[in-house]
């Protein structure tokens, strides 16, 4: 399965060598391609490109929008998820907005909204905490041990 992040802003200290550390983690398991975008427009652009009909950007498959109000899922469900995800067959595409969260009308055009918990955090360590749950939900599908 194809899994893209697509977040805005780029990711800086300290969160870098923890993105860094997942994503090597993920590599055998589920690989994850990041793109950053600039702002919230370019990241409306970006979906809005990507399911253009005879455009040249690739089809984003189902589109998830990581927010606050979005389902809760335990790291089972996750899993689980995921799993409905794969054998549907298409491309993943996960959506971190900046600062303010993703505007309505990107959230719009997301098929899923899913959130990471309900607590608020930096949209920087969100990049990790889906990353995290990414592994972790790979590791249970695998039946491997996930604890670190």
């Amino acid at each position: 399965m194809k899994v893209e992040l697509i977040a805005v802003g780029k990711i800086k200290p300290p969160f870098t060598e923890a993105e860094g550390h997942y994503l090597k983690m993920l590599k055998p398991l589920m690989p994850v391609a990041v793109t950053e975008v600039k702002d919230d427009e370019a990241l409306g652009r970006k979906v809005t490109a990507a399911r253009a009909t005879g455009g040249n950007s690739p089809d984003p498959g189902t589109v998830v929008a990581l927010e606050a109000g979005g389902r809760d899922m335990t790291s089972e469900r996750w899993a689980e998820w995921l799993d409905q995800r794969r054998h549907e067959g298409r491309r993943l595409t996960f959506l971190i907005g900046g600062p303010e969260g993703i505007p309505v009308e990107v959230s719009g055009m997301a098929d899923h909204r899913l959130s990471l918990g309900p607590q608020t955090m930096a949209h920087q360590l969100a990049r990790v905490v889906l990353l995290e749950q990414l592994f972790r939900a790979s590791k249970i599908l695998a039946g491997q041990k996930y604890h670190l």
